[in-house]
């Protein structure tokens, strides 16, 4: 097999991958090294212009999840708790949709919006948006968290369940 026919059947079978598995391929595969600001830019999915250095000054969490993973929405009440309990605090929880169709996600949003008070709801993207960039690297397994620190800079992650210690590391953040 000649060099240029294997890079070939490699960037093929990448493409491959990428297609099958839509807008979540489309993010980094490499996670920033703890203590690097990791970058997350696009719109809401109510249309406004997000930038998580913005937030610097805050304790940030990032969690991706999709309407697909049962686990993520299991955990929604959790988040939204927390959003709650961390009230008046600098603190904030980012999700991030990986879902396939941005109407999945918006639809849920919608269903938010309508049975969820406003103190509990939280920012929401789409990682499908066109101008969507994000330098976290997410694997498969959903939900994935990213704990930020007040200067932004990468704490911990936390893949599947996000553990109680979780919380516990966020307090002692603030």
């Amino acid at each position: 097999m000649s060099l240029f026919h294997a890079r070939f059947t490699t960037h093929f079978k990448a493409w491959l991958i990428a297609a099958a598995l839509g807008p979540l391929a489309l993010m980094a595969q490499t996670v920033p090294a703890p203590g690097t600001p990791p970058v997350l830019r696009g719109s809401t999915l109510e249309g406004k212009a997000f930038d998580l250095q913005a937030l610097r000054g805050k304790v940030v969490m990032v969690v991706f999840w999709s309407t697909d993973c049962a686990v993520c929405r299991d955990k929604m009440p959790e988040l939204r708790a927390n959003v709650k309990g961390w009230a008046g605090q600098p603190f904030e929880l980012v999700g991030v949709s990986t879902d396939r169709l941005r109407s999945n996600a918006v639809n849920y949003q919608q269903l938010v919006n309508a049975t969820v008070p406003t103190s509990q709801r939280f920012t929401t993207l789409w990682s499908g948006e066109p101008q969507y960039r994000d330098s976290f690297g997410v694997p498969g397994q959903l939900p994935a968290a990213f704990l930020l620190d007040k200067s932004g800079a990468l704490v911990e992650q936390y893949h599947g369940r996000i553990p109680p210690e979780a919380w516990d590391r966020i307090a002692d953040l603030l």
